[in-house]
């Protein structure tokens, strides 16, 4: 081997030692990477894309992944908000951690307390500050399933009139609406007031699909409370709707005629 081989041969011994000296001396985690950088301690690189997330039991903060402090009476929550963690079952979050909820008469806990105060009332029940008071259910009323508001309905055909059920007076010529608590009129009726008046229909006319006004046969106009015969001139047609005419093509209209174009 000539000088100058052994010269560079000695060059990458020694270049070789010295960077195994370094790798020994730096901690295996800085050299975990992924495609957005160094993972932390307690992080991992995530299942699917790039970058790290922290391991269970672990929040991220400022860069880094620092264990959850969890209170007494609280478990471990995988969420990326809020504290990390929840309170169990039958204690409620404030300030200071986890405070027993202190269940009031007819009342059951409830599995989240996050904002509320972990109970809520039977059905018959209805909360008025920190305890259940029974519902007072009026004649002709029953339990409705909501435990907010006044805690009962009216029954079919009656309405809320202060804390009573009041029956719906209907009308003749009308019915009860499929909600119960309001009246229609019939087919061929308007509503005036309270009751139902029919719908007065002239001659060559007839009530529209909506039963609440009428119109024109084909052939005829509404003039004031009354149909009309369309005069059509020479060279015309009456228009689809049936209550006014245009000119055959290819005329123009001129006042009431069709004159060539």
């Amino acid at each position: 081997m000539t000088p100058l081989k052994r010269s560079h041969a000695r060059a990458s011994v020694l270049l070789a030692s010295l960077l195994s000296v370094i790798l020994a001396s730096v901690p295996d985690a800085a050299f975990s990477q992924t495609a957005a950088g160094i993972i932390p301690p307690n992080a991992h690189a995530r299942p699917y894309g790039t970058g790290w997330q922290c391991d269970f039991g672990h929040m991220q903060t400022s860069g880094a992944c620092v264990a959850i402090q969890v209170p007494a009476n609280a478990h471990v929550a995988d969420l990326s908000f809020r504290r990390g963690w929840e309170c169990d079952r039958g204690y409620r979050e404030t300030d200071e951690g986890c405070l027993q909820v202190q269940l009031p008469a007819n009342a059951y806990a409830t599995d989240s307390t996050y904002g509320r105060r972990g109970w809520e009332c039977d059905r018959g029940y209805r909360a008025i500050d920190d305890s259940c008071v029974a519902v007072t259910v009026p004649q002709d009323g029953y339990l409705a399933d909501s435990a907010y508001g006044t805690g009962w309905e009216c029954n079919r055909g009656f309405r809320v009139v202060d804390e009573a059920c009041v029956a719906i007076a209907v009308p003749m010529n009308a019915f009860l609406r499929s909600s119960g608590n309001s009246w229609k009129c019939d087919r061929g009726f308007l509503q005036d007031g309270v009751s139902c008046t029919r719908i007065e229909i002239p001659q060559h006319g007839y009530l529209d699909t909506s039963g609440e006004t009428w119109r024109c046969a084909r052939g005829f106009k509404k003039v004031d409370s009354s149909c009309a015969v369309l005069d059509v001139p020479a060279n015309a047609h009456i228009v689809a709707f049936g209550d006014d005419w245009e000119c055959n093509r290819p005329y123009r209209r001129n006042g009431n005629a069709c004159i060539p174009l």
